[in-house]
């Protein structure tokens, strides 16, 4: 009877994988090389808001100044990873950010592909944003492309790996190697493919951030840090010959992913995804083609 009651116990209580995604068996982020900051990056701004120590880099954000950091090459499609770990506690109105744009290229008409940490208050997860802009979406009449997640764990408590995987045929998100969004390119109008330079950055974005700019950055809790180590970024430069190939987020040379990696999005999106631009019946889709081409 006792053996009996504990085992009931035991299956009564979740198993600790329940809460994680399915392996996707295959992991694009071992296939690159890392690099320190220096042999990649630049500052952009905030100089005095950023450091270096034994390769990892720490930005932040007072009421002062943010900071920003950019590749030293563009790219016209390659893999783009970085491990980031967030800060705890109150940060509503802060970004955190991880993305290709080249806005300095073409001002008023960019392209743009964002991993961006939305800051909260607290109790309450981080939402990561991702979205992508092309040639002037993000300008002006904004037309985001966002799809947003609450992630399996606490982004405040350790690194996690977070890349961009472009190609001429597809955007890819991953967490952890787990694919969690694909935007695949269904015409030139709706998909970047100018070169683009790798950035990243903390500043304060309350107009917006947290809870449609409810929560405000609040300066007492300054401040705000963002840490970047494991950079990488592999692909084709600008100045790359034509005949580069583009890199592959899969085991297959045409980049397309396994059954394996499309389950474990699925799960990601089943379970974590809280928006979807193409499910919002507010947004005018004659924008957003691609959403029901």
């Amino acid at each position: 009877m006792a053996f009996f009651l504990f085992l009931v116990l035991v299956l009564m209580v979740p198993s600790s994988n329940a809460q994680w995604p399915p392996s996707p068996g295959y992991y694009p982020s071992r296939k690159f090389r890392s690099m320190s900051f220096y042999q990649g990056f630049r500052n952009l701004w905030g100089p005095q808001h950023q450091r270096v120590d034994q390769n990892a880099l720490t930005i932040w954000l007072d009421s002062t100044s943010g900071s920003g950091f950019k590749s030293v090459r563009p790219f016209r499609s390659g893999y783009f990873g970085a491990s980031i770990k967030l800060q705890p506690g109150y940060t509503a109105g802060v970004i955190t950010a991880f993305y290709l744009s080249n806005n300095e290229a073409h001002p008023g008409f960019h392209d743009e592909v964002d991993i961006e940490f939305l800051g909260t208050t607290f109790g309450k997860p981080y939402t990561l944003q991702t979205n992508v802009y092309i040639r002037g979406s993000g300008d002006g009449h904004i037309i985001g492309r966002e799809m947003k997640f609450h992630l399996w764990f606490d982004p405040t408590k350790d690194f996690h790996h977070y890349a961009i995987l472009w190609s001429p045929k597809d955007i890819i998100f991953f967490v952890d190697d787990v694919p969690i969004r694909r935007y695949p390119r269904k015409s030139a109008t709706t998909f970047p493919l100018r070169p683009m330079w790798l950035y990243g950055s903390i500043w304060d974005a309350s107009s917006w951030a947290t809870e449609d700019g409810k929560y405000k950055a609040d300066y007492r809790y300054q401040p705000f840090v963002g840490q970047y180590s494991n950079f990488k970024a592999s692909g084709c430069s600008a100045y790359s010959p034509a005949s580069c190939r583009p890199v592959s987020a899969s085991p297959y040379r045409s980049g397309r992913l396994t059954g394996q990696q499309y389950r474990a999005m699925q799960w990601v999106q089943s379970r974590h995804m809280v928006y979807n631009y193409c499910g919002d019946n507010k947004r005018d889709h004659s924008l957003t083609p691609e959403c029901w081409g």
